[in-house]
């Protein structure tokens, strides 16, 4: 019953024609003059800013993916350090090296030629960078008090 409902409204929607007012909606409408020359007159400033805005977002995914392996690296050396295991110790220095290579690609970031990019960048994504270094220096202290 369904299934006949279905075809005979697809069979009346194939035989009908579209309201005006549906044509006009799906007609495409002639680009005014006016327009093309607003868009030929783009700002350099803002073709700079959009430009600059996508490469801090390419650097920041990159350092967010970064990121995330270190973070891993970091939750999983806490969790054997805490239970005193036998992998505790290279589980830290994974959590170090991959730290390590965060820092690493911030730093170029950061210390770039390019300010607003270095703004950017430091501004969205610094503070974790930060946080990360502090909690690998605690896990640090953490071994060391166990020992």
């Amino acid at each position: 019953m369904r299934q006949a409902i279905l075809l005979r409204t697809l069979r009346l929607m194939s035989r009908t024609k579209p309201s005006p007012a549906i044509q006009t909606l799906t007609r495409p409408q002639p680009l005014l003059l006016s327009q093309s020359r607003a868009a030929s007159h783009v700002s350099p400033n803002l073709v700079r800013w959009l430009s600059s805005k996508s490469s801090a977002d390419e650097k920041i995914e990159e350092i967010t993916e970064l990121y995330a392996t270190a973070q891993d690296e970091f939750e999983i050396a806490m969790e054997e350090t805490e239970k005193q295991t036998v992998y505790a110790e290279e589980d830290r220095k994974a959590a170090r090296e991959e730290l390590e290579k965060v820092k690493e690609v911030y730093k170029m970031a950061v210390e770039g030629s390019d300010a607003d990019l270095a703004e950017e960048v430091r501004r969205r994504i610094g503070h974790r960078v930060r946080e990360l270094e502090h909690g690998v220096k605690a896990l640090e202290q953490m071994a060391i008090d166990q020992d």
